[in-house]
This record gives C-alpha cells, structure tokens and sequence, in this order.
C-alpha cells in the first residue's frame, strides 16, 4: 500500500480507531445509532463504494462532472460505520482481525496457491 498519512494524521492503529471513533460519536454524534440503524447505514456505504468501485474499474461509466476522487472518502465512510457497529457490540477489531487471519491461514494457506484459476500464467 502507497497511501500515507494526510498532513496532521498519523497511521492508526485498530485500537486507536476504535477509539477515535468512540471519542467522535461522544462529542459530536450525541449517541450511536441503534446497531439494526448502522447496519443500514454500513449497506448504504457499501453500495455507494460498489457504485464509485464500478465505474472506476468496471464496466460502468461516470455521468458527465463525475470521477473517481471520493474512492478514499468512500473507503472511509464503511470504515466508519463498521468501526461504530465494531464499537457498540463490544468488539476488538484488533482482536479480531488477528483471529481471522489466522483461521484463514489454516484454512486456505494452501487452497489459493493450487487454485488453477489463479495462475499468473
């Protein structure tokens, strides 16, 4: 990854992202939204990345004073709203990514590299 850290912003990790956002929501968001109202929330991001992703690498093409510059900020508003779900069900992101991507090393450490389809030739 080339993406470094806007002027005035360091590389966060999980836990400080966490709480960055905890400390955001308290100050100026009031409260969280219910987690069935982030939910919703996080599939609207989605889409609205899926959309920017699709006409920036797919098929697709932008309407006329359209482009793909909002990828970054995209990105960021999922981010945000998993982080606020992560946040308001007790989870570590941390945590679990590390657990993850060790289930996914037993599991597939293999799997990909046998996997024809995915030869580079």
């Amino acid at each position: 990854m080339d993406a470094k850290p806007s002027p005035g912003f360091e590389s966060l990790t999980l836990v400080e992202a966490q709480q960055q956002v905890d400390a955001w929501i308290k100050q100026y968001g009031v409260r969280y939204f219910a987690p069935l109202t982030n939910l919703a929330q996080l599939v609207e991001e989605v889409g609205e990345l899926a959309r920017l992703l699709n006409r920036t690498y797919g098929e697709q093409s932008f309407k006329a004073g359209e482009d793909g510059s909002k990828l970054p900020d995209e990105f960021a508003d999922v981010l945000f709203v998993l982080i606020c779900l992560a946040n308001q069900t007790g989870v570590d992101l941390s945590t679990a990514l590390r657990a993850n991507l060790e289930k996914k090393t037993r599991r597939d450490k293999d799997r990909h590299k046998q996997n024809p389809k995915l030869s580079n030739e």
